[in-house]
């Protein structure tokens, strides 16, 4: 079982809420064209997630897919083409990063609603999401409420609450950076100045996950 022993657990729901907005920036571009010129190798597979998240191509910076069991968490090689987020996961935030990775959600996919609770690991862990390349018709849902994420700013996302991602672009995909850290002083800090609150109720988006899940819960009826 994924775990992270002598770390205590985290109240999310507390401490995060759906989605929160940190009070630091990145360089967009200097991110995304690190990211863009990534060597096109390290694309074209889920990277050993499975389940729902096979809606996203990934590259694992840091650490292995959870579904690969208890492997080490450790820097992998395609961290080496990636000098800027290198300093974004091991300077910016003031944590200890854990798992690391690039997701890309091709155009009109959608991961659909869930909670991460299969392990205490889950629970004694903060994800942020750094967008890398997004757009206007990307939706991040979570706990109730719909949030927009631009490129240049670093969330916090409580992945133990019900959450769920649509890209509902036709042409243009969907690049995140997505961490998960341990919580120290200096990310505490950052999540008590962050801005709450930002999450809006859409019908459109939530009558999406709605029949996403119906039509998946048909397909599996025997």
């Amino acid at each position: 079982m994924l775990d992270l022993p002598g770390q205590p657990l985290i109240d999310k729901h507390r401490l995060v809420g759906g989605c929160l907005r940190l009070p630091v920036q990145v360089d967009a571009q200097r991110l995304l064209q690190e990211v863009t010129a990534l060597s096109s190798s390290w694309w074209g597979t889920s990277a050993g997630r499975i389940g729902l998240q096979n809606a996203a191509e990934a590259v694992f910076l840091r650490g292995y897919a959870p579904a690969e069991g208890d492997r080490p968490i450790e820097d992998r090689p395609a961290l080496d083409e990636l000098p800027y987020v290198r300093i974004i996961m091991n300077e910016l935030i003031g944590a200890p990063p854990l798992r690391c990775l690039l997701a890309r959600m091709p155009p009109g996919t959608s991961i659909a609603p869930h909670i991460d609770d299969r392990a205490p690991y889950f629970f004694k862990s903060v994800r942020l999401h750094v967008p890398v390349q997004t757009h206007d018709q990307v939706w991040m849902y979570c706990a109730g409420a719909t949030y927009q994420m631009r490129p240049g700013e670093v969330w916090a996302l409580n992945n133990v609450a019900v959450h769920a991602v649509w890209n509902a672009h036709a042409a243009l995909s969907r690049t995140h950076m997505i961490c998960d850290f341990l919580l120290s002083p200096a990310l505490l800090d950052l999540l008590s100045r962050g801005e709450r609150d930002l999450g809006r109720p859409s019908p459109e988006v939530e009558r999406h996950f709605q029949e996403l899940v119906a039509t998946r819960q048909a397909a599996a009826k025997p």
